[in-house]
């Protein structure tokens, strides 16, 4: 009796893990820093996160339905970005204006190029810095409760490092996005990650240190470890090298390619913070090393071994 098998080309990958599986690790490392925020900001980014999370659910069922494919609800990757997109965003933000940025993210900038996987930017950073162009004054407003509204960026560029506690900073006691004050908040997180095998410190590991190189040459400030810090500390940095840097779909899958991306995120995040006119810069360096992604995978693919490059033949 003749036995029919499934032959496929190496490698052969055997792993328990899933998209939902993988997704649900990334809600769960980033239930600290989401926690912490509701902590730090009260009722109102506990409402955001639900907002963006239900908007974003329900514009890509919506969306399905319209064209008629297979739900994808299941793989929680839209849970995931609605909560990203949370994160992102001051807790002072209208409910509305979060619920129009879930559905940018869902619908613009994931669904009408594919879906999962298709996507060329993170939809959760899409989202915000459409926000940022279309909501500039709500986006940038971080007043509330005991906060002033000033970021420790904003007082650092303004008034100097001096003006800033930085363990304030580390533990999160101060203004900015629902996301991203707390550093200890976000490297539980992302030490969860690691441990899991989500994420390697490949693309974050070269993101911090080029940005730190790059303070160190064109800052101003030198070596001064207080204002390295207060920088790392500052702004999205970390949630961003943790959690959307590394987003598989959007980095590349090259090991020397997750290095250049790593560079480009780093001096693309000096720039923007040493020479711009805002004082934070992630998104923006994140989405534009995402455009440079198919580039730097052209160039960092190995050849196949005995491969030669074709000769033109001139007539």
């Amino acid at each position: 009796m003749s036995e029919l098998y499934n032959v496929s080309s190496s490698p052969h990958v055997r792993s328990k893990d899933t998209t939902s599986r993988i997704m649900l690790y990334v809600v769960i490392a980033l239930l600290p820093t989401s926690i912490f925020g509701i902590y730090n900001f009260g009722y109102k980014a506990l409402i955001l996160m639900l907002v963006t999370i239900a908007s974003c659910l329900v514009s890509e069922w919506v969306f399905e339905k319209i064209v008629h494919k297979k739900s994808t609800l299941g793989d929680m990757s839209a849970v995931v970005t609605g909560l990203l997109l949370a994160l992102n965003l001051p807790a002072t933000l209208p409910w509305w204006e979060a619920m129009i940025g879930g559905v940018f993210a869902i619908v613009i900038v994931k669904m009408m190029f594919g879906g999962l996987g298709q996507n060329f930017m993170n939809p959760a950073l899409g989202a915000r810095c459409f926000l940022l162009i279309a909501f500039a004054a709500d986006m940038t407003n971080f007043s509330i409760d005991s906060y002033s509204g000033a970021t420790p960026l904003a007082l650092i560029r303004n008034e100097g490092v001096d003006s800033v506690n930085i363990m304030d900073m580390l533990i999160g006691k101060t203004a900015g996005t629902i996301g991203e004050t707390s550093v200890i908040a976000i490297l539980i997180g992302a030490i969860f990650l690691i441990l899991m095998g989500v994420i390697d410190l490949r693309i974050p590991g070269t993101y911090i240190v080029s940005f730190v190189i790059f303070l160190i040459l064109f800052s101003g400030h030198g070596f001064d470890v207080n204002y390295i810090v207060a920088e790392l500390c500052g702004g999205g940095l970390m949630l961003g090298a943790f959690f959307m840097a590394t987003d598989y779909v959007t980095s590349p899958i090259t090991p020397m390619g997750q290095i250049l991306y790593g560079i480009c995120l780093g001096v693309l995040t000096g720039l923007f913070r040493t020479f711009g006119a805002n004082a934070e810069g992630v998104s923006f360096a994140i989405i534009l090393s995402n455009l440079l992604v198919p580039m730097i995978e052209k160039i960092t693919i190995p050849k196949a071994f005995g491969q030669v490059k074709e000769v033109k033949k001139h007539e």
